[in-house]
């Protein structure tokens, strides 16, 4: 069999090779490190926009989420745009490829927040704050990589964007 033949083979019966699982979970890292990517601009941005407002929490970590959503959306979508694809096209394949990856990363990193003892508290100037943002995000990252590899394996999330970008 040729490896033409085995990829063909692989995506027909929705399973891989050893070496196929290795690249999956590349991949999967690299989209995860993608979306993180995003999704701590937007939740700093937030944190920071909330902090200099005087806003309370509610609002803070809700203009955080938003931020984490339209950065990540935004990092995912200029690369397609410059691959050729049309604006709306580029958004539709991001809502599906992201979305699920996004949402893992942000209930996760909220939820650590949440718990991590002073942090809901801490300003912008406090160890706290930002030990809490650090251990949140890398929780929030080992959470998504799974969900990530889960839906490269079955030909979505972000394999959906993979052969459009430039």
């Amino acid at each position: 069999m040729t490896d033409m033949d085995d990829l063909e083979h692989e995506h027909a019966h929705g399973h891989q090779s050893h070496q196929g699982k290795d690249d999956t979970l590349a991949m999967a890292v690299a989209a995860t490190l993608h979306c993180l990517t995003g999704c701590a601009i937007g939740e700093i941005a937030g944190l920071v926009i909330g902090a200099a407002a005087g806003l309370g929490n509610t609002p803070t970590v809700a203009i955080s989420i938003a931020l984490a959503f339209v950065f990540g959306y935004a990092l995912s979508t200029l690369p397609l745009l410059k691959g050729g694809l049309g604006l709306p096209t580029a958004l539709g394949l991001v809502l599906a490829a992201d979305t699920l990856s996004i949402l893992t990363m942000e209930v996760v990193d909220n939820l650590v927040v949440l718990v991590y003892p002073g942090a809901m508290t801490a300003g912008l100037l406090d160890l706290t704050f930002w030990v809490s943002l650090l251990l949140s995000l890398a929780v929030a990252f080992v959470a998504a990589v799974p969900v990530n590899w889960y839906l490269l394996r079955r030909g979505k999330g972000h394999a959906l964007t993979h052969g459009h970008h430039a």
